[in-house]
């Protein structure tokens, strides 16, 4: 059976431990002698151990009383400090996020959140797991993430969404190729005369639905050579001289040593967005705190 004692107790042995004295343990405490006395015998009896060695001159702690020190100092510790952990995780200023990302939104949106959570909410501690949007819808409905920043809303009400980013779509070539040296920036039906590298219906379904779209409307039918499903990978190939790409503006900050890019002309802007995702009905206080911060307010509002 467990020995039974109360923090009372302790406080008191952790008085008397550090004071070597009861006279001004008690003192320290606020209390008179014989009580403190009795909670120290109480203690013993609990444990079954003497904690101090005593004689009328002195008081000092036996070797089982050095180890209940450090012990009791920890517990004390944690007992003080439970109450304001418990508090501030209903607040959600305490507590975990897990959070899932694209490799673009990693340069647009994340970087700014990080520093967000840490200047507002710094006691969340977050894990950081990069997906693909359809594996981040996946994981919020299996309950492995809070949110996600991912391209695309999903057809659920199962999911909220909030437009954090908005950005327009670019070139990306070949250095020196000749859609990099028009003197003007390409049309559609330019880069459609061209060797496309696009993206995999499945794996970059929201950016290889949008590219289809904006040559469709332009009437263009380009050549893709190529699919991938990461824009990293497409500027791989891109700078393989395997074609080109029409990517995310911010997908320029991913330098490669044989890339260039340019504007599009005729494109209408801002026609990628990048979403946060979460589950409608979730119960997490961090996570509601995180989203009524302004910095993650819709942009589109």
């Amino acid at each position: 059976m467990s020995p039974r004692f109360t923090l009372d107790q302790l406080r008191g042995f952790v008085a008397v431990a550090e004071e070597l004295h009861f006279g001004r343990a008690a003192a320290r405490l606020n209390m008179t002698q014989p009580p403190l006395s009795r909670q120290i015998r109480k203690l013993e009896h609990a444990l079954d151990v003497q904690l101090f060695t005593r004689d009328a001159r002195a008081v000092g702690l036996t070797p089982a009383g050095e180890v209940l020190l450090v012990d009791a100092r920890r517990m004390l510790g944690l007992a003080s400090s439970a109450p304001l952990a418990a508090r501030n995780a209903a607040r959600g200023t305490a507590g975990n996020l897990h959070i899932g990302f694209t490799a673009v939104s990693a340069t647009t949106v994340l970087g700014s959140w990080i520093k967000t959570i840490g200047a507002h909410l710094p006691d969340v501690e977050l894990t950081l797991t990069e997906m693909v949007s359809r594996d981040q819808v996946d994981a919020l409905l299996a309950g492995r993430l809070h949110l996600g920043l991912a391209r695309g809303v999903p057809a659920s009400e199962l999911i909220s969404a909030r437009c954090v980013h908005v950005e327009s779509l670019v070139l990306a070539c070949p250095r020196g190729h000749p859609l990099s040296v028009l003197g003007r920036p390409p049309t559609l039906a330019d880069i459609g005369r061209h060797d496309v590298v696009t993206y995999a219906p499945v794996d970059a379904r929201y950016l290889y639905e949008l590219v289809v779209s904006v040559f469709h409307d332009a009437h263009v039918e380009p050549r893709y050579v190529q699919q991938v499903g990461q824009v990293n990978s497409l500027l791989a190939l891109v700078d393989a001289g395997l074609g080109v790409g029409v990517v995310p503006r911010s997908a320029a900050r991913l330098r490669l040593p044989n890339l260039e890019f340019t504007e599009i002309d005729g494109l209408a802007p801002d026609v990628v967005r990048t979403h946060c995702l979460w589950r409608t009905e979730h119960a997490s206080p961090a996570l509601r705190a995180l989203l009524s911060l302004p910095e993650t307010r819709d942009v589109t509002s």
